[in-house]
């Protein structure tokens, strides 16, 4: 009886069956629709901040915290490189690399975990979305027309000390790779023993 009962019990974390991986198809599927919602609402949020702040109005959202206010950034974070000529070049074949590893790791991660192909969404959303401006927004800057990406999320983290200016595909973008880092940090393991077991026998 006793033994019966031991049979039934539930086996402790540790020896439990490791989640089953899942068709490929239906992560891809997600990981499309959380990109093309996040492109969608950065290029939808940047659209309004461009029409609406561009000649310099600016919405408060909490007072002496957050505001709408409208920033055009010719580098990348922190406005890097934002005088060298050279530098939208060298952005944009940078994004298009980091895109082409977001296409590699949702072909080839393991399939048990949504939250993978999310973060790998949001980092292609948030890529393509300033990726976009960086093709197709101009704005005269010192009496020369100059390409580079529409901002206008503008938070103070203490009273008149504010950080730079971000937007949409920003927030994507970090919240995505804090989500692929934890991600990593947690089932690294099982993605190496996937990648070892797809290698061919010595």
């Amino acid at each position: 009886m006793l033994r019966a009962r031991m049979a039934d019990a539930p086996a402790p974390p540790e020896l439990a069956e490791p989640q089953a991986e899942v068709a490929r198809r239906p992560r891809l599927v997600l990981a499309g629709i959380v990109a093309a919602i996040t492109l969608g609402l950065d290029l939808w949020s940047k659209a309004w901040a461009w029409d609406a702040l561009r000649e310099g109005e600016t919405v408060t959202v909490i007072d002496k915290w957050a505001y709408f206010e409208f920033g055009f950034n010719t580098g990348s974070a922190f406005s890097f490189l934002r005088d060298a000529s050279y530098a939208r070049v060298v952005f944009i074949l940078v994004t298009v690399l980091a895109l082409g590893y977001m296409v590699k790791l949702a072909l080839t991660l393991p399939t048990r975990w949504a939250s993978a192909y999310v973060a790998i969404a949001m980092v292609a959303g948030g890529a393509m979305g300033n990726l976009h401006d960086r093709l197709v927004r101009m704005i005269e800057l010192r009496g020369e027309m100059r390409y580079g990406v529409v901002d206008f999320i503008k938070v103070y983290y203490w009273p008149e000390k504010p950080w730079p200016t971000f937007n949409v595909a920003d927030v994507a973008l970090v919240a995505g790779v804090g989500l692929l880092f934890l991600f990593l940090t947690k089932h690294g393991d099982a993605v190496d023993a996937k990648k070892a077991a797809a290698k061919p026998a010595a």
